[in-house]
């Protein structure tokens, strides 16, 4: 059963990069309170500090071809109201990976005496690789043209937007990392024309989290992230997380009609944070893999104006 699974998800990765599907998404994570910055340009800066995040993904281990994510992002404030960003994101799923490299821009203005609401953008980069050679199923014939789509590190532009407010204890946030619909065509194909292996689509995200203090030592924080493709089911993921003494974080998330998950994080000091998270499958495809699988770690790399900063989860 188990093989015929996987052929499944071969056939799947090549009806996915063909003409008759749009339903590219972009990489997901449990923890993406902490790894903003790649899915929205106007988180650049907000938290008042150069600060690195560093987040790797393995999804359904167990399962050949399942996927792998690696993302790392720096940003910093420049100035009173200027923020900017580096993000680079590494994807790989059965046959194919992509490579993300994205600049990001962002620019505060005060709406209030604790509001603040960021306009962010940003430019960069996307390699494409598909290499059939993987597809060591017999589920084609050698020779066959429409099993036969290798990309190259393909290149095609990238330009996000976002908003973002926030204040010490709240956050709200709409973006779009990627507004272009960009075609791929196997440049090797016969027919180059009418042969399109792989369509990028937007993905929209909102996203929102509030910190509410239950005591002096305890904190509590739930949040929500909408993704929203066009031609995909909508992907809802619901958190709660307790930070306890401002140290001990405890979590759990559920992906809306998909997995549960439970998310560990530690402030090792004022500059290091460490977290784990973990999903398991409600699917039916809980069957054939043991779990999902975050590691991340923060660094803050110095305090603007010698203060602390709020511990906001966010």
């Amino acid at each position: 059963m188990r093989n015929y699974f996987i052929i499944f998800l071969a056939l799947f990765s090549i009806g996915f990069y063909s003409n008759e599907s749009h339903a590219q998404q972009d990489a997901q994570y449990t923890q993406y309170m902490y790894n903003t910055l790649s899915i929205n340009p106007a988180y650049a800066g907000s938290r008042d500090v150069l600060s690195f995040v560093g987040l790797y993904r393995t999804q359904w281990v167990g399962l050949d071809g399942a996927p792998d994510t690696f993302t790392a992002s720096l940003h910093s404030p420049v100035g009173e109201k200027v923020g900017l960003g580096l993000n680079i994101t590494h994807d790989e799923i059965f046959i194919t990976s992509e490579t993300y490299i994205d600049l990001a821009f962002s620019y505060t203005l005060d709406v209030s005496d604790e509001g603040k609401l960021a306009l962010g953008f940003k430019a960069g980069g996307h390699f494409l690789n598909i290499d059939t050679n993987k597809l060591n199923t017999g589920a084609f014939n050698p020779g066959d043209a429409d099993a036969e789509i290798n990309i190259d590190n393909k290149f095609s532009p990238q330009f996000g937007l976002g908003v973002y407010y926030y204040t010490d204890s709240f956050y709200l946030g709409l973006s779009a990392p990627n507004i272009l619909e960009t075609e791929h065509f196997d440049e090797n194909a016969a027919n180059n024309n009418s042969f399109a292996t792989a369509t990028e689509r937007v993905n929209l995200y909102l996203m929102a989290g509030k910190t509410f203090d239950l005591n002096e030592d305890l904190k509590f924080k739930p949040s929500t992230l909408f993704k929203i493709v066009r031609g995909a089911p909508l992907q809802v993921d619901l958190s709660a997380n307790f930070l306890i003494q401002d140290k001990l974080t405890l979590g759990a998330a559920y992906r809306w009609s998909a997995a549960l998950s439970g998310m560990l994080g530690f402030q090792v000091s004022d500059q290091l944070m460490l977290g784990v998270a973990y999903d398991r499958e409600t699917t039916q495809l809980k069957q054939f893999n043991d779990g999902s699988y975050e590691i991340f770690l923060r660094y803050e790399l110095f305090k603007r104006n010698n203060r602390m900063i709020s511990p906001r989860f966010f």
